[in-house]
């Protein structure tokens, strides 16, 4: 295996400029929680072509390879990735208006999108702008907050699937669920979407996202390295009220705790491991599951050897 990795830095420099290529790069740097050991190989592709080049060549060789955007969903374990992270970023991330339709590639903001469309006069992407995620992430876990989701605005999305065919998948066909939809199952890679949104004034649409905001910094520890939410709200409760009631408000291990201030948030109260974080996570969940018998779900995804 390690021949094998040998040539795919020789195949890599052949194919992608060294600018956008990172070998053994921090995962820390690339993930929200600011934890994470390196990974062996990044590549930042600029299109679909050489996300379908690269892939097919990990494949053919047996090499592993993840797909993240702004990593504001991943826990990556202190020792890393031993295969290839692509990174679709803002070398994906154009941004186009047409009547009452956003088209954004994977590796637009969510954020970015949302001050589009508002200066575009057009609503409904507000419940979006505080998100710290990427069109692409967004669509593939179907991403929500105060009460909206991807599902409720987008109306077709293209992917690569595992041939390295692009393919568009209808809102239907996408079969979203809560934070979850056909390409997360399928290992399929989301590279564009269509939003439809619907006309308004834009100094309305503004004042909900700066409303939506104040929200957010009222009621979540955004001072401090997170993924979010740590858990999915399991049927028929809330996993903050839970954890909480739980005693668990302000548990720590190492760097990494429970926020007092929204007890569903992990955070990294600074120089936290991943190992410290996953195993706050697991505390709660023992708890939470002996006191309350519920099982706590995460909505985090765990990558690497925990």
């Amino acid at each position: 295996m390690e021949d094998q990795k040998t040539e795919f830095d020789r195949w890599l420099k052949e194919h992608f400029p060294a600018a956008r290529i990172r070998f053994h790069e921090p995962m820390r740097c690339h993930t929200t929680f600011r934890a994470g050991g390196p990974a062996r190989f990044m590549v930042m592709p600029e299109n679909e072509e050489e996300i379908a080049l690269l892939t097919a060549r990990c494949r053919r060789i047996g090499l592993s390879w993840f797909v993240i955007g702004n990593g504001s969903n991943l826990l990556v374990s202190d020792a890393g990735i031993r295969g290839a992270v692509v990174e679709i970023g803002r070398r994906m991330s154009d941004i186009s208006v047409e009547g009452e339709t956003i088209t954004a590639r994977a590796g637009a903001m969510l954020s970015q999108v949302a001050v589009k469309a508002y200066k575009n006069g057009l609503s409904g992407m507000e419940f979006a702008a505080g998100i710290p995620g990427s069109v692409g992430g967004a669509v593939v876990m179907n991403a929500g907050a105060y009460g909206g989701e991807i599902k409720d605005i987008l109306v077709f999305a293209d992917v690569l699937d595992k041939d390295g065919e692009i393919k568009t998948f209808t809102n239907e066909q996408l079969e979203f669920g809560y934070r979850q939809s056909i390409i997360s199952k399928q290992n399929y890679v989301a590279v564009c979407a269509k939003l439809r949104l619907h006309k308004a004034e834009p100094q309305a649409v503004k004042k909900k996202m700066e409303d939506l905001k104040e929200r957010r910094i009222s009621k979540q520890p955004l001072e401090f390295p997170s993924a979010g939410s740590a858990f999915k709200r399991p049927e028929g409760y809330f996993a903050g009220k839970l954890i909480m009631d739980a005693g668990l408000s302000g548990f720590s291990i190492g760097g990494a705790k429970v926020s007092e201030k929204h007890c569903g948030f992990v955070i990294n109260q600074g120089g936290a491991s991943a190992s410290d974080i996953y195993a706050v996570i697991c505390h709660v969940q023992k708890t939470v599951k002996e006191q309350f018998g519920v099982k706590l779900q995460t909505e985090v995804k765990l990558i690497g050897e925990f």
